[in-house]
């Protein structure tokens, strides 16, 4: 059997953004509704506004992915900021469900040899491996700051989305 590391990269990077999709839902789900738009700070996101940013973003860049640029003319970044009239946090919900939706579905239809075509993202030309490395690191630092957020909220009720501490198999360090 013969190692196919474009085939690779792609298993493992759906996979890792599965447990990415994962992990902010899981957090998502130990807050309120009341919680979810919720500022830390009134400079700061809330969870609402993150999923809203992250559902724009999908669409605008998983929507005929190797044929368009990722930046669409139709998308407003910046109103991705805002919490609109439309902007129930079922209507944020149905959106970030269809974004993750997509960039599943864009992912999985891609082959091992369409890494090395190029792709153009706001009028920048690049790998389709490098676009799709791009787009898991930001959905990281988003989650990240999703879990953040839905802890500090949650406060007491918070249940831990991976090991906890001091159960890892290793003693406690001094």
């Amino acid at each position: 059997m013969t190692f196919d590391p474009a085939a690779e990269y792609l298993a493992i990077t759906i996979e890792e953004l599965r447990k990415l999709e994962s992990l902010a839902k899981r957090a998502i789900e130990q807050v309120s509704g009341e919680e979810r738009l919720a500022p830390l700070d009134p400079d700061s996101n809330s969870i609402a506004i993150i999923m809203k940013h992250m559902a724009g973003n999908m669409r605008s860049r998983w929507t005929d992915f190797l044929e368009t640029d990722g930046e669409k003319p139709d998308r407003n970044r910046d109103m991705e900021f805002e919490l609109g009239p439309a902007d129930s946090l079922p209507e944020i919900e149905n959106r970030w469900e269809a974004g993750w939706d997509l960039l599943f579905r864009t992912l999985e239809s891609l082959r091992p040899e369409d890494l090395g075509r190029l792709v153009t993202i706001r009028s920048e030309s690049m790998t389709v491996l490098a676009a799709v490395q791009r787009q898991v690191a930001h959905y990281a630092d988003h989650v990240g700051q999703i879990v953040l957020i839905a802890k500090h909220h949650a406060g007491p009720r918070w249940k831990t989305l991976s090991v906890p501490r001091r159960k890892a198999g290793s003693p406690p360090s001094g």
